[in-house]
């Protein structure tokens, strides 16, 4: 996708993001949801928060949830009526109603951590982790974001399927590599057949983080220097009057800190490729969440008061 969708005022459409390789792929289902349409007031008008958020009712994000199971397809014995491959509810399997028409909606109790679960069946109790994978049809992984990249895996010739939450921590945990050896060792995943979609996120031109960030990631990383910039803060007053801020420090002013910014999408980028991953297998979604509070949820642009996104990703029955 090239073009970031415009959110107008009284727009109730829900707007889902999809990745072209993976739209490509009859039996697969994903997409990654944005805050356009929805029900929730918490955070604006017509929001779609998927998450069970402190500002948030409960009621309100079933029923969030409720209108966007339907429409990325996880529904079962649904129709096609206009031919695109997502299924539409029909008869007396309508939103309000359909709870047994869902797929099952499985998500993690998420702690920036490098655990992956395997799963064939919705647990009672969500797993605590920050990643999913299945070979399991009429199952939706999903991962919550709201700044942090959402990463789908798929095997396109074995049928398995994976999605991970990767934010600094994680990443610099390798979780995305780990998934990669995941779907080897569960499904016999070849890397030639994995096809891979980096979904939105804070991206390089807004991600400051500190130098303990930078810091851990030259612990783990070779290249990790490519992955960061810096950027020095101007000060309009300092460049007009210099001389007041001489001081007896060599050569004799102060220095500005710098400002670190962290590539998270190419980060992720590396670490896939690392793995063994084709290039030409790995598409990336060009939104910055913080760049772009009006289509996308974001923790940091919102000073934290905000909702939940989700990538998701299953197989067709």
């Amino acid at each position: 996708m090239d073009r970031v969708p415009t959110r107008a005022p009284d727009q109730t459409k829900l707007t889902i993001l999809r990745a072209r390789h993976l739209n490509q792929i009859p039996w697969l289902v994903h997409g990654f949801s944005t805050r356009v349409g929805g029900f929730s007031r918490a955070y604006g008008k017509s929001d779609l928060n998927l998450g069970f958020t402190k500002d948030d009712s409960r009621a309100t994000v079933e029923r969030n949830r409720a209108a966007f199971l339907p429409e990325i397809g996880a529904v079962r014995g649904g129709e096609d009526p206009c031919g695109d491959g997502r299924p539409r509810l029909s008869g007396r399997a309508k939103l309000d109603g359909a709870a047994n028409s869902f797929w099952p909606l499985i998500t993690l109790r998420q702690i920036h951590s490098d655990i992956i679960h395997a799963v064939d069946a919705a647990a009672d109790e969500p797993l605590a982790g920050d990643g999913l994978i299945t070979a399991t049809p009429g199952l939706l992984l999903a991962i919550q974001t709201a700044d942090c990249l959402p990463v789908i895996l798929v095997d396109t010739k074995r049928r398995a399927v994976g999605v991970f939450h990767a934010g600094w921590r994680g990443t610099v945990q390798r979780i995305v590599e780990k998934g990669v050896g995941e779907m080897f060792r569960c499904f016999g995943s070849r890397l030639r057949d994995l096809k891979v979609a980096i979904g939105p996120g804070i991206q390089g031109c807004c991600y400051e983080v500190g130098e303990e960030v930078r810091t851990q990631f030259e612990s783990q990383f070779a290249y990790a220097a490519s992955l960061f910039r810096e950027v020095k803060e101007s000060d309009p007053v300092r460049e007009k009057y210099p001389l007041l801020f001489l001081n007896a420090r060599a050569p004799g002013h102060g220095e500005l800190p710098r400002k670190i910014f962290l590539d998270l999408v190419e980060a992720n980028r590396r670490q896939l490729l690392g793995a063994g991953v084709p290039k030409k297998n790995i598409e990336a979604l060009p939104f910055c969440t913080n760049c772009h509070p009006d289509l996308l949820f974001s923790y940091r642009a919102e000073k934290g008061k905000t909702g939940r996104m989700m990538g998701v990703v299953g197989i067709r029955e």
